[in-house]
């Protein structure tokens, strides 16, 4: 996962404080500078910088690990009021299936991101049922299908057109007749017809809790991660609408410039609980705050 802008600071900042012997403002406009090509908000960037500032007067701050690893700190900070150890983790429910409802908006890596969910359960040895949500694009019925087919998981899926809250519904029933330990489902991300899609995503969580006698464990919310404020945006319309209890990003695998992490956690305050790194089933990872920023500042090989 390589993060060039964030590498590039590093690089900066041992450049100014080697080559001047000191810490003075030209460096602090070229890490603002930096900070927002990377992603990381208005609002973050000047909070880190304020208090790097004051650090450099008060603790005579004057070498390039100093410099860094206040920035590093800073913004472990900002992932750490969004969610600490226990809001990261996926909840589980008090009995069977646990239930996760994934939105988000066509195109963001949804399904995939259920596929490698589902997969990560299973290697645990958990039993899983995928439910087809998102009947409003065929396309998207028939990829789950393919991912379930590939990853071994059962799937409960519609025709194309179908009640959404109607296939949740007979997932919720079918993981209890078989015993299954958790229910994956798809929804839609974009409506073809007059129902609003929030409305509709509404109407699954009102059904998912009637039928589990509590609401989902969790909801969670796909974003892609290259697609910068944007995907805010995104994420501020669902939480307005539904219960989003937590974020996974996807497409983390060296495209994006990292700093949407932190601008997401800072300006949401939802917990980030997964990433994905790759195409692959298994490239899905839960989502470690200390071990993401620490890859932000990796050497370069």
């Amino acid at each position: 996962m390589a993060f060039e802008l964030f590498k590039k600071i590093l690089r900066k900042v041992d450049q100014i404080v080697t080559g001047r012997g000191r810490i003075d403002a030209d460096l602090f406009e070229d890490l603002e500078e930096m900070l927002l090509q990377a992603d990381v908000n208005i609002h973050t960037t000047n909070a880190i910088l304020d208090d790097l500032k004051e650090a450099v007067q008060d603790e005579r701050m004057a070498g390039t690990d100093q410099v860094v690893a206040r920035i590093k700190a800073n913004m472990k900070k900002v992932l750490e009021k969004a969610g600490g150890p226990e809001a990261i983790k996926l909840k589980t429910g008090p009995t069977n299936p646990t239930l996760y409802l994934v939105v988000g908006v066509n195109g963001v890596g949804k399904t995939t991101t259920i596929a490698k969910l589902a997969h990560m359960l299973q290697a645990q040895g958990k039993k899983v049922v995928l439910a087809a949500g998102d009947t409003f694009r065929a396309a998207a019925i028939d990829q789950l299908e393919i991912w379930a087919s590939r990853t071994g998981t059962e799937i409960v899926r519609h025709k194309e057109g179908s009640d959404p809250s109607a296939v949740i519904y007979d997932a919720i029933h079918a993981a209890k007749a078989r015993g299954a330990d958790y229910v994956i489902a798809d929804t839609a991300g974009r409506l073809h017809n007059r129902t609003n899609l929030m409305e509709e995503l509404k109407k699954i969580v009102r059904i998912s809790e009637r039928e589990l006698g509590r609401p989902a464990d969790e909801v969670l919310l796909v974003l892609d991660a290259t697609t910068g404020q944007n995907a805010i945006s995104q994420a501020k319309n669902f939480k307005a609408a539904v219960n989003v209890t937590g974020l996974v990003l996807a497409k983390m695998d060296g495209t994006a410039r990292g700093g949407i992490v932190i601008s997401i956690a800072d300006e949401l305050g939802l917990p980030i609980k997964l990433i994905g790194v790759g195409e692959k089933s298994h490239h899905l990872e839960t989502f470690n705050p200390d071990k993401f920023i620490d890859r932000l500042f990796e050497e370069m090989d």
